[in-house]
Formats: structure tokens, C-alpha cells, sequence
């Protein structure tokens, strides 16, 4: 053989060296006994995390701030009056601008802190000396899919990888049996698709596993053949699939379908088992709503049990998507009052629920809880009827609960109108940038060589928000 013939299958030997690494624990050795087996050897994080897995409440639409956590008593004097007399008004999505609109709830003082939280959430508003609000948020993009890219991959166009994939990247998962990153579908896919949980430019397997809460959470997850036929077949795949391996070098492709070969494998074994929630107490169930009379509630109720056994199973990344209550998810351009208290009403008592349930567990002070939309929306009403709100990138509320997190603190401010930000101005990739910090990764330092640059989840900005932290 020619010099260049031998180094390049000397090259192709670590790629077998690790192949085999993967295939130690793969279908051809026995199942694992126990679904939350640990992986010897996770990522290694840049310091000491706080947090060791993430749940992300993804509020598709985009809340509107005035209505929920942002108070703002000059809308209850102004009522019906003439924006454009107030402040300068930005175009918007639709551009139907019509007058000033006070909120249809009313606001009141929780917990130690005094939080100040709308009737539309009673339940989380029991939770506020475990959060912290940051009522300073601003997006760079005004139309949702757009500005869903850029909450979930740091920049405003298709094909970054998302958040989730980043973290898994960095740390890996700490259960060989799971993915380290699972999406949970609610109902509704977000405008972006899913191209908001994927990969992009990292290794196939980061991509984002998509699961449903119920009885069968994925599709071909009860295997209709037996264990032993399965594992000769997937035998037989791994020799083709190393033999090109040895002809071409290593291929992202392969390699990927390899490892989620294997997953897969597991995976059924584990999730049938994870996805059970029959066995979950009455107290738990009803902590959760999980036999409530609104059956968008239930379902969200069981996809916040089914991310606290996710976190309990070493999943770093769980999001959560939201619930089809039939009003176009948090976007209300009209009728917001029935819109938002729809949905507000599926999503208030379990994800409080969620909260007091990890407390409870000892899971709080190690898992970070993100409650958040891709953007705010307008002190004004649009001029159809019944009256309801249009984007707003300028301001949007988010907050956070749990590891490393400065519970009752709240940061930021905006003008009287909850328009625009005006004290401590706070963008995705400060948000980014401060959940990589509490798992231990430096934002900064974490990167990925793509198309000539070392490129990271938060671009060259980002600050981590040290003020909500404790």
C-alpha cells in the first residue's frame, strides 16, 4: 500500500476504537438493567455548574407583558386614548393601531418579595419567592418565525443549532438509555418548525428528540420483534456501516445514524417505562391538575410530569411546547382576553405544580426552569374587535426558577406603558449566555469550528445577567 493508502486507514483506526467504545454498552450486550443508568464519563463543564438539567416553557406567541408580570397603572388612567399623543409608535405586525388598552386583569402583591403578578397566573404567583422576574427582555425580530430562530438558536435565520443541541454538545447526557435533549409535543409546532430544535452545524445526534405525553410518546417505541432479533440486525447494520466507515473516513452521517441506531435500541426499553405516569400519586396528580375537567390542562399537566422524570432520568434539555386551546397559541391579535385566559389557565397550575414538585423532591436546586415567549406585545389594541394586542419586540417579560437563581428578584424596567425598555436592557443571548453559565459552561469559550470561525450559541454578544443570581 502506498504511504497515503496506510495513514488514512490508520486514521479510520480511532474511528473503530470509538466505534467499538459505542458498541461496548450497544444492542449486542445485553440491555441495561436499570433506565437511569449513569454514563461514566458526561461533558466536562468549563467550572463548577449550579444546574444540571434545563426545562424550557416555551410560550408560543408571545405573552403579552402588561397582562401577566409587567403591571403598568398608567394604561387603567389612559383607556382608549390616542397612542400616537403618548409616544412614538413603531409599525407593527398588521399596523391596525388603534388606542391605548388597559389590561382585563388585575394585578396583586405575592410572597415575601411583593411580586407583582396578573390574575391570569394565581397559581404561579404562589411560586415568586422562587423567581426571578426579568421584565427587560427585547427581541431584534418582529414576526414570529424570525424571532423563534432567534430565541432558540441565537440568530434570526434557518439552520443554526438550537439551544438544546449547544448544551448537549457541551455536556453530553448522564443516562446512556435517553436522549440528552427532548422536545415535549403539547400540539402545536411553532412558526420556524423544527428547525427551532435542531442540530444545524453540530453532529446529527444533538438534534432535539421529539416526544408526546401520553401512552405511546413516540412512534415504533414497542418493538414488535424480540430483543434477540432485533440485536442480529442490528449486528448485521454496524459491520456494513463500519466497512464504509474504513472506505470513507469518518462521516457525520453514519456516525450519527450509528449512535441513534443504538438509542433507539434502548430507548425502547426505557421510555415505555419513563412515559408511565399511571403510577404517580393522587396527591402528585392533583398538585399537577392532572385530572382536571379542561383536557389542555391535563395534557400540559402530564408534559410537566413527564419533564420532571426526564430531570430525575439526567436529561439535560427538556422544552416543552404549548397546548392548542383553539386560540392560535399566545398570539392574540384580537380577543385576547378569552385567548390568554385559555391558555393561561392550561399552563398555570402545572407548571407551579412543576415547581413545588422539585422543591419537594430536592430537584429544584439542580434543574433551571425558563418560563419565556419569543417577544412581548403592544400597550395599544388593534383596531378590530374584540380588541386584542399586536408584537411587540421592544419588551417582553421572562422569568426564571430554581438553580443558582435569586428567587423574588426582579430585574429590569420598562416606560410607563410597558412599550419600551428603559433600565437594564437585556437580550437572547444575555438569556443564553446566563443558562450556559448556571450548567457550568462559559459562553464564550464554548465554540464549534463551522464554514472557517469558531463559532458559539451566542454569536459574539451576550452577558450573563449576574443580578439575578445568587
Amino acid at each position: 500500500m502506498t504511504r497515503r493508502e496506510m495513514l488514512t486507514l490508520s486514521r479510520n483506526g480511532f474511528g473503530s476504537l470509538a466505534l467499538l467504545g459505542i458498541l461496548g454498552s450497544s444492542p449486542i450486550a445485553p440491555l441495561a438493567a436499570s433506565s437511569s443508568q449513569v454514563i461514566q464519563d458526561p461533558g466536562v463543564p468549563h467550572f463548577m455548574p449550579k444546574a444540571k438539567s434545563i426545562i424550557f416553557l416555551y410560550m408560543d406567541g408571545g405573552v403579552s407583558q402588561v397582562d401577566s408580570f409587567d403591571p403598568k397603572p398608567r394604561l387603567i388612567k389612559e383607556n382608549g386614548e390616542d397612542p400616537y399623543k403618548k409616544f412614538k409608535v413603531d409599525a407593527t405586525q398588521f399596523n391596525k393601531i388603534g388606542t391605548l388598552m388597559r389590561s382585563p386583569w388585575e394585578f396583586r402583591q405575592y410572597g415575601e418579595s411583593g411580586m407583582w403578578i396578573s390574575d391570569l397566573f394565581p397559581h404561579i404567583a404562589t411560586c415568586v419567592d422562587d423567581i426571578a422576574m426579568i421584565n427587560s427582555m427585547y427581541s431584534e425580530f418582529p414576526e414570529h418565525t424570525n424571532a423563534n430562530y432567534y430565541l432558540h438558536t441565537g440568530i434570526g435565520i434557518q439552520g443554526r443549532p438550537s439551544m438544546g443541541a449547544w448544551v448537549t454538545y457541551g455536556l453530553g447526557s448522564e443516562n446512556k438509555d435517553l436522549p440528552g435533549y427532548v422536545v415535549i409535543n403539547g400540539g402545536l409546532t411553532p412558526p420556524g418548525g423544527l428547525d427551532n430544535f435542531k442540530n444545524g452545524f453540530l453532529p446529527a445526534s444533538y438534534q432535539a428528540s421529539i416526544l408526546r405525553a401520553g401512552d405511546t410518546p413516540l412512534a415504533n417505541i414497542l418493538p414488535n420483534e424480540s430483543q434477540e432479533v432485533q440485536r442480529e440486525k442490528l449486528k448485521l447494520m454496524n459491520v456494513i456501516d463500519k466497512s464504509l466507515l474504513n472506505q470513507l473516513g469518518p462521516v457525520d452521517q453514519i456516525e450519527s445514524t450509528i449512535s441513534n441506531y443504538e438509542l433507539a435500541f434502548r430507548m425502547q426499553a426505557s421510555v415505555p417505562e419513563l412515559a408511565d405516569i399511571s403510577k404517580e400519586s393522587k396527591a402528585t396528580r392533583q398538585l399537577y391538575g392532572l385530572d382536571s375537567d379542561d383536557k389542555h390542562l391535563r395534557g400540559y399537566a402530564a408534559q410537566c410530569i413527564l419533564a420532571r422524570r426526564l430531570v430525575e432520568r439526567g436529561v439535560r434539555f427538556i422544552e416543552l411546547t404549548c397546548p392548542n386551546c383553539g386560540y392560535d397559541r399566545w398570539d392574540q391579535h384580537f380577543n385576547i382576553k378569552d385567548g390568554h385566559e385559555a391558555n393561561a389557565h392550561a399552563v398555570d397550575q402545572p407548571i407551579a405544580g412543576l415547581i413545588k414538585d422539585l422543591k419537594s423532591r430536592g430537584l429544584l436546586e439542580q434543574t433551571l426552569i425558563v418560563f419565556t415567549g419569543e417577544f412581548g406585545r403592544t400597550p395599544f389594541a388593534e383596531e378590530r374587535q374584540p380588541r386584542g394586542r399586536d408584537h411587540n419586540p421592544q419588551a417582553f417579560s421572562t422569568w426564571l426558577a430554581g438553580a443558582g437563581i435569586n428567587g423574588g428578584t426582579i430585574y429590569g424596567k420598562t416606560d410607563e406603558y410597558g412599550y419600551r425598555v428603559i433600565e437594564n436592557r437585556t437580550s437572547i443571548h444575555d438569556l443564553h449566555a446566563t443558562m450556559l453559565h448556571l450548567l457550568g459552561i462559559d459562553h464564550i469559550r464554548q465554540t464549534y469550528r463551522f464554514s472557517g470561525r469558531d463559532i458559539r450559541l451566542t454569536d459574539v454578544h451576550g452577558d450573563v445577567i449576574h443580578d439575578i443570581l445568587t
